[in-house]
C-alpha cells in the first residue's frame, strides 16, 4: 500500500484501537518507538523515522503526533488522523492512570511531555493536549481528504474510518481497545504503591 496513514493523536486517545484496526485493514502497523522518540526530541534526527515510514502502512502513538508537518511535507499524500477523548478530562484521566502501570524511568513521557508523571502537572498537561489539537486542525483545514478527527467515545468506528481510507468496512466487530478499562482495579492500586514506595518527589516531578 503505497499511501502512509499516520495516526496523530496524542497517547491514550485510542491510539491502539487505530493500530488495530489497520491489522484488520490489512496495514502493516507499527506503535510508539522510544528510539524514534528520542531522535526527534533531543536530535531532531529523522533519518530513522524516514526508514521506519519506509517498511510500515499505518503508524500510531509517539513520535508521530510531534512531526506530523515533517511527515506532511516528506509524504505527500498521506492521510491523518487525530484521534481524540470525549473531553480532556477523561483523557488526562486515563493518562494518569496508565503512567502508574508504566517503568517510572524507561517511558515516553518524559520525553513527550516534559514530566515524568502527569501528577501534579495536570494544567500543563490538558494545555499540551487543547494546543496539539487545535494546531492539527488548524494545519490540516480544509483538507477533508487527508485529515480526519475521529473520537471511538463518541461513536466514530468502522463506517468513519473505512470512508476516509476508502476501504470496505470489515465483517469484524470494530475492535474497542481501552487498555486502562481492562486492567483490574487491584492491579491499579498494586502499582501505584509500589511506585509511591520507591519514587521520591524529585522523580516524581
Amino acid at each position: 500500500m503505497s499511501t502512509k496513514i499516520f495516526g496523530i493523536g496524542l497517547n491514550k486517545t485510542g491510539t491502539t484501537t487505530l493500530g488495530e484496526c489497520g491489522s484488520i485493514l490489512g496495514y502493516r502497523c507499527t506503535s510508539f518507538d522510544r528510539d524514534l522518540l528520542t531522535d526527534v526530541v533531543h536530535k531532531r534526527d529523522f533519518a530513522r523515522v524516514e526508514q521506519t515510514v519506509a517498511r510500515f502502512d499505518l503508524f500510531e502513538d509517539w513520535p508521530w503526533p510531534l512531526i506530523y508537518e515533517h511527515l506532511d511535507q516528506t509524504f505527500p499524500g498521506s492521510k491523518f488522523i487525530l484521534t481524540v477523548r470525549a473531553d480532556e478530562d477523561r483523557w488526562l484521566s486515563s493518562l494518569k492512570k496508565h503512567s502508574m502501570m508504566t517503568h517510572p524511568i524507561r517511558h515516553c513521557r518524559k520525553l513527550a511531555y516534559g514530566h515524568r508523571y502527569p501528577h501534579g502537572h495536570e494544567q500543563a498537561h490538558l494545555s499540551l493536549y487543547r494546543k496539539h489539537n487545535d494546531a492539527a486542525r488548524s494545519y490540516f483545514s480544509r483538507r477533508e481528504t487527508d485529515f480526519r478527527e475521529l473520537c471511538w467515545e463518541n461513536g466514530d468506528a468502522w463506517k468513519e474510518l473505512c470512508e476516509f481510507l476508502g476501504q470496505e468496512i470489515p465483517t469484524v466487530p470494530f475492535p474497542h481497545k481501552n487498555r486502562s478499562a481492562q486492567m483490574e482495579t487491584s492491579a491499579i492500586r498494586l502499582a501505584s504503591n509500589r511506585l509511591m514506595r520507591v519514587l521520591s518527589d524529585s522523580v516524581l516531578r
